[in-house]
């Protein structure tokens, strides 16, 4: 143990910060376009699905390859995984400057979009979508995150850890959000995006100097091992990887939990980045008809009330139980989509959003706090199951919303558009009563 000990660097605190920035960086990729949608909309005339797709498409990336690197973190540990995905953001984002340089430059967006001339350009349009996509490999971070610090605390303090974790590293999107319609009326919006990969940059610079993985995975690099239960005292958590990568998902695949899990953090995670995206646009839309900014804050409060609920949560699942908690979350978030997509006035549509904040804030909590217990053995391939096919909701809800809302058609069909989000919603409560009746004991 003296040996092992002096063997292992870093601290619990310093990977969560750590692991949490790097998380905080990759995830502002899910806000890359949402606020600028109107406005190219308008400048390529897309159509409402094409719009949407714009929003969604760093989402499906980031979405797909969480299950891989989640997995990969019980072989590899999460360092490497970490930056190799923010290296790819950095090029992407780089090469969304070089685009908007060459081909925006004489654009002016901060005008409402109304007032920009149409130039067409569905080149272009495939060029943003290639971007975007690049974009969104730092999205993946949350799976390899969500392990990486499962691994460095103990099963009572997860809930804490990961609920810090998640909740502050899901603030970006929403910051962002907030931030770069400033940004691009100070600077311009070559500026605007240049500032952002400067900050990028920094936190993947602090991640590469200051990262260590947990003490399990250092102790295994130098040919050292202890006992699981002696982990905790080296610092680390409770838990010992599966093994190889296709060992966790195919372990983590023979739980049932594993899909239920799945399936609720598809509406609360998946459904928080497609509102993330999509409000933007809503806002701005001929139902509403706000300006830039203001669409920007108010997509900003959704964000950021969901993304605090869920650091709250974390903190009180360690202390309560949480058996019942999933129920009454889907149950919150039906009548929330349902207002939502019958409120014409903006009053109502506003209280609407704050109540699915809150009701996806608390579900993603409750989902990641779950996890350790139904699937101890196969951590990083559950979390790529769940983290990866949960967050592709934001970008498969995206376009469908847009559909819905492009065959209503009018200012009507911005509010009926998330119609079907609730039936997704609605399935949920008989899948949560199911569990709650079968894994009950489990839970608690």
């Amino acid at each position: 143990m003296q040996q092992a000990r002096a063997a292992v660097r870093g601290s619990k605190q310093q990977a969560l910060w750590l692991a949490t920035l790097g998380f905080f960086g990759g995830f502002a990729g899910v806000a890359i376009f949402g606020p600028l949608v109107p406005k190219f909309t308008k400048l390529l005339t897309l159509s409402p699905f094409q719009a949407a797709l714009l929003t969604a498409i760093p989402t499906a990336t980031g979405s797909l390859l969480r299950i891989p690197f989640g997995a990969v973190v019980d072989k590899l540990g999460g360092k490497k995984p970490v930056l190799l995905l923010l290296g790819v953001t950095n090029l992407g984002v780089i090469g969304l400057i070089t685009l908007l340089a060459t081909q925006y430059n004489g654009v002016d967006f901060t005008l409402p979009a109304k007032k920009l001339a149409p130039q067409g350009g569905m080149g272009t349009y495939a060029m943003l979508l290639v971007l975007g996509a690049l974009i969104g490999f730092g999205i993946a971070i949350f799976s390899v995150g969500v392990a990486q610090v499962s691994y460095w605390f103990r099963g009572n303090e997860q809930g804490t850890a990961l609920g810090f974790f998640g909740g502050l590293g899901n603030t970006s999107p929403g910051l962002s959000t907030l931030l770069l319609p400033l940004a691009v009326g100070a600077v311009g919006i070559v500026g605007a995006y240049s500032l952002w990969l400067a900050l990028l940059l920094a936190i993947t610079v602090a991640y590469a100097l200051f990262m260590h993985d947990a003490p399990w995975f250092q102790l295994r690099d130098k040919g050292l091992s202890v006992p699981a239960e002696a982990l905790s005292e080296l610092g680390g958590g409770d838990k010992v990887p599966a093994g190889s990568a296709m060992e966790g998902l195919r372990k983590a695949a023979k739980v049932p939990a594993t899909w239920m899990l799945t399936f609720f953090y598809f509406l609360s995670f998946g459904g928080f980045m497609a509102f993330t995206t999509w409000l933007p646009t809503y806002w701005q839309s001929d139902l509403h008809g706000e300006t830039l900014r203001k669409a920007a804050v108010l997509t900003a409060v959704f964000s950021l009330l969901a993304a605090f609920v869920r650091a709250g949560a974390g903190f009180l699942t360690d202390r309560i139980s949480i058996r019942h908690a999933l129920l009454g979350n889907v149950i919150l978030m039906f009548f929330g989509v349902l207002a939502l997509s019958f409120s014409l006035r903006f009053s109502y549509a506003f209280l609407a959003t704050l109540v699915i904040a809150f009701a996806m804030g608390l579900q993603n909590a409750v989902v990641f706090k779950l996890l350790p217990g139904f699937v101890p053995g196969a951590i990083g391939g559950a979390s790529g199951w769940i983290g990866g096919l949960g967050a592709l909701g934001g970008f498969i809800l995206p376009p469908t919303i847009g559909a819905v809302t492009q065959a209503v058609g009018g200012s009507t069909g911005y509010a009926r558009g998330f119609l079907p989000v609730d039936a997704l919603v609605l399935l949920a409560i008989p899948v949560v009563i199911y569990m709650n009746r079968k894994l009950s004991a489990t839970t608690d």
